[in-house]
């Protein structure tokens, strides 16, 4: 059985209508699970392991208050980028059994005020270790194309890059983004991305953070 065959299964059989056809959830999931499967196939170069993000990130989608969810296609690409990377981080730390912040689990921005807090504060930690392992070109790269699927060719648009050099900074940025090396990072700039990542995962617009990483590459 296929994963989006069984993703849809689960939405027949399930007794909570809130997660059923009629409020286009399972729809939604379905429509985008090509997408998510790719993206933790990227991150994570092994189909199994990204068959069960995917499936986490419906159990995630299945359980969120989407009434305010924006766009869910970005909320699911984000969440699944999340999990890809905490699963990449803890196969480092089992390999070389360093210490060092973990990933989020999530970029969950929907949570009721109960959990806001607890999620905003994940998505600090996962932005400071980006700025702390990642040069700015590689970081830029790294997110549009793996938290949000931007094609080679509007990478290389938006950050004025070719696209072979491009491809070259993701591999380098998968590489990196998993070390244990730091550098210096500036409140200000780590606040400055936070602030563009949140209200571009909540809104579906990237053009503030398009903005904000190719100015990084011009600094």
């Amino acid at each position: 059985m296929s994963l989006l065959e069984s993703r849809e299964d689960h939405a027949e059989q399930t007794p909570d209508r809130s997660i059923t056809e009629g409020d286009g959830a399972a729809s939604a999931f379905v429509s985008a699970a090509p997408r998510l499967l790719s993206i933790g196939l990227r991150v994570l170069q092994d189909a199994g392991e990204a068959e069960d993000v995917v499936q986490e990130t419906w159990l995630r989608w299945a359980r969120a208050d989407r009434s305010v969810v924006v766009s869910p296609p970005a909320f699911l690409a984000l969440t699944t980028t999340r999990l890809a990377l905490n699963v990449a981080q803890s196969a480092r730390r089992r390999r070389e059994t360093s210490a060092g912040p973990w990933l989020p689990e999530t970029a969950d921005l929907s949570a009721g005020p109960e959990t806001a807090a607890e999620r905003r504060e994940a998505v600090d930690t996962a932005i400071r270790l980006l700025l702390e392992r990642l040069r700015p070109a590689e970081r830029a790269v790294y997110l549009l194309r793996t938290a949000f699927d931007y094609p080679y060719r509007q990478i290389s648009e938006t950050l004025h890059l070719g696209e072979d050099h491009a491809r070259q900074l993701l591999r380098r940025a998968r590489e990196h983004v998993t070390t244990e090396r730091r550098r210096q990072v500036s409140a200000i700039a780590h606040r400055r991305l936070v602030r563009t990542f949140v209200a571009a995962a909540r809104s579906g617009d990237l053009a503030g953070l398009e903005q904000v990483l190719a100015a990084d590459l011009a600094r």
